[in-house]
């Protein structure tokens, strides 16, 4: 396999995805992967952020966090916000002490948004400043792209992280939105449209049959409420009220809310929960089709983690 860069420093392009819809299976397999590739996790979620969200945002285990080292879990409270830009902070954070370690760096979880930022990186569209621009590319010829790219780092570590020192395009598009804005491209919240080929990056999606997966979703949600889903969210009340707009994004906790305050019946919750999820994850569908650097991982049957793993690792090394 190609490698996507020659410096030393990390890349997000250099680490492993394991993502899928909900309810996919990510979590045994990426247990299983992480041993394989000799790697540590990090979240791919935008709700396992939060702590005391367990059970409805299907967080791995203790159990499971003990068999692989696991990040981004439970650094939020649920009455506090997040952003894009604020993940991919902590994200290039925790991926930088795991390599240190010697350790790959896998991605595991199903937030579209987050895997395309991580994979294409934030942009944001001022109107182009073209002497600007022209200053960079002469100063890029003279001085070299290392100059330039170390340029970048001072005012950008985060865009410089993602950017290799010969994408000259990209160094200067994002050196000129520091110029026109004086803050650094990695705090907005717009993804590039450029991508690169799935050979060229080891980002991979687990894919059933839909009916086979809406099975999948039924059951997780039973399994759920059986769990202490409702108890959760009376805790989480009781805790942190009021949530934040964020957190209340987690699919199934205001229809416990609902319930809770009178206004459902719990079959009612559970079947809104269920369609909710089934929605959802034909949106996450669509989002991974859609990134051209995901390879697909066609699963059928009962899941053997341990089998596709391996799987995964073949697709990796042709």
């Amino acid at each position: 396999m190609t490698n996507l860069s020659t410096d030393k420093e990390f890349s997000f392009l250099d680490a492993w995805y394991l993502t899928g819809a909900t309810a996919s299976g990510k979590t045994r397999v990426g247990l299983c992967l992480a041993k394989k590739i000799n790697a540590e996790i990090i979240a791919l979620d935008s709700m396992s952020l939060y702590r005391d969200m367990d059970i409805g945002t299907a967080k791995p285990t203790r159990e499971e966090q003990a068999v692989v080292p696991h990040h981004l879990i439970d650094v939020l409270n649920p009455s506090e916000n997040s952003s894009i830009s604020h993940y991919l902070q902590l994200a290039e954070q925790a991926a930088r002490e795991i390599q240190g370690r010697g350790k790959q760096v896998l991605f595991v979880g199903g937030t579209p948004l987050y895997l395309k930022a991580l994979l294409r990186g934030l942009s944001e569209g001022p109107a182009p400043d073209l002497a600007y621009r022209n200053a960079l590319e002469e100063e890029a010829a003279k001085v070299g792209n290392k100059a330039l790219h170390a340029r970048l780092k001072q005012v950008d570590p985060l865009a410089a992280a993602r950017i290799h020192e010969n994408d000259t395009r990209r160094m200067i598009r994002a050196l000129e939105v520091y110029h026109a804005t004086g803050q650094p491209m990695s705090h907005y919240q717009f993804e590039f449209e450029d991508h690169v080929s799935p050979e060229n990056c080891r980002a991979f999606w687990l894919s059933w049959d839909r009916p086979v997966l809406h099975d999948r979703i039924n059951n997780r949600v039973e399994a759920m409420f059986e769990h202490g889903m409702v108890d959760e969210v009376q805790r989480l009340l009781d805790k942190h009220s009021p949530l934040s707009t964020t957190a209340l994004q987690a699919v199934g906790y205001q229809e416990v809310i609902d319930y809770l305050a009178g206004n459902r019946e719990l079959e009612s919750a559970k079947d809104r929960v269920k369609a909710r999820t089934r929605q959802f994850a034909k949106r996450q569908c669509t989002w991974f089709r859609s990134l051209e650097e995901c390879r697909e991982v066609s699963l059928t049957g009962q899941l053997d983690a341990e089998a596709v793993a391996e799987q995964i690792v073949a697709m990796a090394r042709s």
